[in-house]
């Protein structure tokens, strides 16, 4: 791969997550203040999301692959998506702000599928160049999280405004990436979506961990959509710029698994990794300003344990129990499960629970907010202790 190519697909990465960053984290936030939104109606907006993971491998395979560049498809995306990210901050009622936010983030999903397929097609080693364009994209999440929190903005429209002009810049830009032509292969519906993977549910060992991934998305949807606003209740100062720490765990952490995964075996690593949402909430169920300030913060930085010892080694484990010839299904299926079906009820189920903790002042009881993800991570935890058994999980295929 030539030099300048590596550049501009770095720079491809770092606003493909920056975008992300500027609007996703101080979204709920945003909406408290400004919309004056119920817990149900921030938990909708973040579900948007979800919606969308479930629809865009559909665009993706049938449509994109098919009979477009990646790159001109994606400078589409991004310049409509920089329009309705600004309209986001011109509408002052919720159900106007959820519409736009659905179609802002069907436009803006399949771009995260786009951006990897350029980047693929130009490298001669993606096994060993492929990690150091995409760390690109963690630095501009982390960069956007630390600019807002740096400005103190992130109660405010400009955080739409920010996200909105990056969009701008990587739709133009995306008209001068590399040309990766379409693929012209025609793909079903079904293989779209991963159903050629169905087969793995069989194996019972696989069927539990499935399971237990889409109802560990539960806890996680509450940390996505509440704990920016939770921070801010708390006035813990630049809290967008703190939370970073959690990417900046997450990039971390990253680096042992696959030590850890050869070592200590699937099984282990998943149960790190679903101990660590427990003593996350707990964190934050018992932290706050004062003596308890670093609760706050260990809450915050065991975000990387609490991904990527479960997802991204949940994304391992499902490459090593599927066959080659299902291998991409595989992993289709497990994002439709996780961060679509498994993010779409747990945004709403978290916004339930944070109206139902509301005060009258306007705040919320979130020692008791947090303890519900809490047990609900010790429950998944017990039946996956219970009922996970898998063999010779410590070598790799």
């Amino acid at each position: 791969m030539k030099k300048n190519t590596g550049i501009l697909l770095s720079i491809m990465m770092f606003l493909e997550y920056f975008i992300w960053g500027a609007w996703y984290v101080t979204m709920g936030t945003y909406m408290g203040e400004h919309l004056k939104s119920t817990g149900l109606e921030i938990g909708a907006a973040y579900g948007a999301l979800a919606i969308a993971t479930m629809i865009s491998p559909f665009f993706v395979g049938l449509v994109a692959d098919r009979f477009f560049a990646a790159q001109k498809i994606m400078g589409v995306l991004h310049l409509g998506g920089a329009a309705l990210l600004m309209g986001a901050t011109l509408v002052d009622n919720n159900g106007s702000f959820y519409w736009i936010i659905l179609l802002y983030s069907l436009l803006y999903m399949p771009t995260i599928a786009l951006t990897n397929s350029i980047a693929f097609s130009q490298m001669t080693d993606p096994g060993s160049q492929f990690p150091w364009i995409r760390v690109f994209g963690t630095l501009g999440w982390i960069a956007a999280g630390l600019l807002i929190g740096q400005l103190g903005i992130e109660k405010t429209s400009f955080t739409f405004v920010l996200a909105a002009s990056s969009s701008g810049i990587l739709g133009l830009m995306s008209f001068i990436l590399p040309d990766t032509p379409p693929k012209g292969k025609s793909v079903e519906a079904g293989e779209a979506m991963g159903t050629q993977a169905f087969v793995l549910l069989r194996d019972k060992a696989y069927l539990i961990f499935f399971i237990a991934a889409i109802l560990v998305c539960i806890p996680l949807s509450f940390y996505y959509g509440f704990a920016n606003k939770f921070l801010n209740e708390l006035s813990f100062s630049q809290a967008a710029g703190k939370m970073t720490l959690g990417q900046v765990s997450e990039a971390v952490f990253i680096l042992a698994i696959p030590f850890l995964f050869n070592r200590i075996g699937v099984k282990n690593m998943l149960l790190l990794g679903m101990t660590a949402w427990i003593l996350r909430y707990v964190c934050f169920a018992y932290g706050d300003t004062g003596a308890n300030t670093w609760m706050l913060y260990a809450g915050i930085i065991l975000h990387g344990i609490c991904y990527d010892f479960f997802f991204v080694t949940g994304y391992m484990y499902t490459e090593k129990k599927a066959d080659e010839s299902i291998k991409n299904a595989a992993q289709g299926l497990f994002t439709f499960a996780t961060y679509g079906v498994g993010m779409f009820i747990g945004t709403g189920f978290s916004g339930w629970i944070v109206d139902k903790y509301a005060t009258g002042d306007g705040g919320h009881n979130w020692t008791d907010i947090w303890m519900v993800p809490a047990y609900i991570a010790l429950g998944v935890l017990i039946y996956f202790i219970l009922f996970f058994k898998e063999k010779n999980t410590t070598t790799t295929s």
